[in-house]
């Protein structure tokens, strides 16, 4: 038996911060990043949200949300007991505010509303039940999933992305392809999660080029907006797969953005994932759907003709290679790769893989990068 679910109120398009009108006489809490909290953006959401509110900030988020943010969102939870709570910002904002409502729910505060406003198109968190918190000690990053983690109201307001520096726009679009492919191969796909995956991909290889060269056309952002909301729906119902348990690794350990870390890997995991008789099916059968082989193709040269695509995307969008992304050299990257091993196997988001990895894949597969 298959589940499909939509728990999130989902308003989008030009405008749709007028959405925030609806809330009179309640404190607000926002929670963001110092850079957000300083930037013209956040007078555009506090214009939005009507005079008769108190709103507070909450400004404290990092990249990579870290166990002891967490912590301290929480205590601030409970000393200022806000009726609505906002999470403003990227990937990381979003998975704070959501981790903070989550837990301060769980210790008995009551927040009427949890409202999640991206201000870039990629991870797709307002719109899931899942989020990632790091641990810098442990240089692990740890995906939570509950329900009870979807925000109540998502707003897609296109205006909020149109000054993300391109190579930003880049690695968060290829965030978004990462998430429909893996949630297009998953043992938990279905009908429902196929049409958003195949809608998503189809949007990212036709309009992230365009937003990464033309980051002011609104029209184009808005498209992005949508393909990572709609990759985020499915993956949240389907799950993700091998490509992000790796990337959390690349992540934790050497701090690399996690669109990219996804990027770089993704060619070698869709080889990989191909070794699986379904998977190869579903890769065949989205890349006829976007039109990148002849129908009649058969399964390899479509599959092939799909991770050309994904590389020309890279090419095109002026995506790093990885040795040009890391940071430190290959043999220290070499020495951490047991490590990230053990805790890409540990990683809740191998569950859905469409094919079952050994430590010697994941090996294999981070041995291939340099």
């Amino acid at each position: 038996m298959n589940r499909f679910s939509l728990q999130t109120r989902l308003y989008s398009g030009a405008g749709s911060l007028d959405v925030l009108k609806r809330f009179r006489n309640k404190h607000i809490w926002v929670i963001c990043d110092g850079f957000l909290a300083r930037s013209p953006l956040i007078e555009m959401l506090r214009q939005a949200i009507p005079a008769d509110n108190q709103v507070s900030v909450f400004s404290d988020i990092t990249p990579d949300p870290t166990i002891a943010t967490v912590v301290e969102g929480i205590k601030q939870m409970h000393a200022i007991r806000p009726q609505v709570v906002i999470g403003f910002g990227g990937g990381s904002a979003l998975d704070a505010a959501k981790a903070i409502v989550w837990f301060s729910k769980q210790q008995g505060v009551n927040i009427e509303t949890c409202v999640a406003i991206p201000t870039t198109s990629g991870t797709g968190s307002e719109v899931t039940s899942a989020c990632v918190i790091s641990d810098p000690d442990k240089g692990i990053k740890y995906p939570l999933f509950d329900n009870a983690l979807y925000p109540d109201i998502a707003i897609l307001d296109p205006a909020l992305v149109v000054s993300v520096p391109p190579a930003i726009t880049a690695n968060t679009g290829m965030d978004v392809l990462t998430h429909a492919l893996e949630a297009y191969v998953s043992p938990h796909a279905s009908d429902f999660t196929d049409a958003l995956a195949e809608k998503a991909t189809q949007l990212v290889f036709q309009y992230l080029p365009v937003a990464v060269r033309k980051g002011d056309c609104l029209a184009t952002r808005g498209k992005m907006h949508n393909a990572s909301t709609l990759a985020g729906m499915a993956f949240s119902q389907a799950g993700l797969g091998i490509n992000h348990a790796i990337a959390h690794q690349l992540g934790g350990q050497f701090h690399l953005p996690h669109g990219l870390a996804n990027a770089v890997l993704l060619p070698s995991v869709i080889c990989f994932n191909a070794g699986d008789a379904r998977a190869a099916k579903r890769y065949a059968r989205l890349a006829k759907a976007c039109h990148f082989c002849p129908s009649g193709a058969n399964e390899q040269i479509a599959t092939g003709s799909l991770i050309r695509q994904v590389e020309q995307l890279r090419q095109q969008c002026d995506v790093p290679p990885f040795a040009a992304a890391l940071k430190v050299d290959a043999r220290q990257f070499r020495e951490r790769i047991p490590a990230m091993v053990a805790a890409a196997l540990a990683d809740v988001t191998l569950k859905t893989t469409p094919r079952p990895a050994s430590a010697e894949d994941i090996r294999h597969l981070l041995e291939g990068l340099l």
